[in-house]
Order: structure tokens, then sequence, then C-alpha cells
């Protein structure tokens, strides 16, 4: 598990879109579907086995072993090659993996630094500032957060951190942000 967190693979995922007949463009007409990993938010397009229909929000094996309801993975997509469907899905999908793994955001909360000398990783969280950036900083001094309900009561006048949270990884996936935090930064088109 270690070594696959360190290689950037996605052992598990969640399925935003599932076509049974694959995307009306394909010239290829067999079952596709649109997935987000819920380790590195890692957006996938995937063939199922044969015979097998899945189900949005369905978290699936991706992995590198024997997968039950996975053929292969296409490849890796960016945001705009998402399916109506997987857009409206992705914020629950988020909000979710989000829910799944809140000791893991938490701790991103306690520890995160800067990026830059005037620039610190809560900053790139929407809704906070400086002075928000100020009071979580001196929460957490003196005392690390043991999860989202503790920093919500700590930290005053602070948004939603699971709502915050979803809409950085989001704008990340989108591809247009100049610091990626939370997911993998989008892959970069080969040149030949």
């Amino acid at each position: 598990m270690e070594q696959q967190k360190r290689s950037g693979m996605e052992d598990y995922a969640l399925v935003l879109d599932f076509m049974p007949v694959g995307k009306s463009t394909d010239t290829r007409k067999e079952a596709l579907a649109q997935v987000i990993g819920t380790q590195y938010f890692t957006l996938l397009e995937l063939y199922p086995k044969e015979n097998i229909q899945l189900s949005v929000e369905e978290k699936i094996y991706i992995g590198k072993d024997e997968r039950d309801k996975v053929n292969h993975i296409k490849g890796r997509i960016d945001y705009d090659a998402l399916t109506g469907a997987a857009r409206s899905e992705l914020k629950i999908a988020i909000k979710n993996i989000i829910k799944e793994r809140e000791p893991d955001f938490v701790n991103f909360i306690n520890k995160c630094g800067a990026v830059t000398m005037r620039l610190h990783q809560l900053e790139l969280l929407p809704g906070i500032g400086k002075k928000h950036m100020q009071e979580i900083l001196k929460a957490r001094e003196e005392r690390l957060f043991e999860n989202f309900e503790d920093v919500r009561k700590r930290v005053h006048l602070l948004p939603n951190p699971e709502e915050i949270l979803a809409q950085r990884i989001e704008a990340e996936l989108q591809g247009t942000e100049k610091y990626y935090v939370l997911t993998k930064p989008p892959a970069r088109p080969r040149e030949f």
C-alpha cells in the first residue's frame, strides 16, 4: 500500500458514469465507465469485464492485482473529457471520498505549509484568506485538529472544511490551477 501511494497508482475508484455501449462518438461499441480514483482523484476511463454493469457512486477495485469488475483501464482523462453525467456526479464523489478519508484531510490541515514565501497552502482553499489562515495556524499550534468538527469548533466563521476542500479538488481537476496540493497535476500532452 505504501509503495502504491508513492508511485501515484490508484487502488480504488468511484464510478462517475457508466455507458453500456460506450460514447456515441466511439467507434468501439462496448461498455465504458468514467471513474475518479479515491487516493489521488485521478480521472480515468475504463472498460468493465463482459456482462458487468457498474452503478454510479459504486466503489470498484482498479489496482494491479486481480480485478473482479474491470477488464482494463483505457487511460487517464482530463476534466473536459468527462461526460455531462460524470461532471454532475463529480462533486458528490469528491465529498464522499473526503468523508471516507477524513483523517487524511484533517492531517493536511494540521501539517500543510508554505507554497512560496508569500503564500500558504491553506490560502489555496476557497474562502481562506490571511486572517483565517492565521487563526487555523494558531489553533493547530495549541493542539492539532482531531476531525472536521474540531476544526469548525475552534476556527470561528470558517466555511465548511469539507466543502472548501471539495471546491479546491474540483478546481485542481479542471487543470487551470498554478499549484496542485490535493490532486495529481493533469497529464501533459506528449510531444513527438
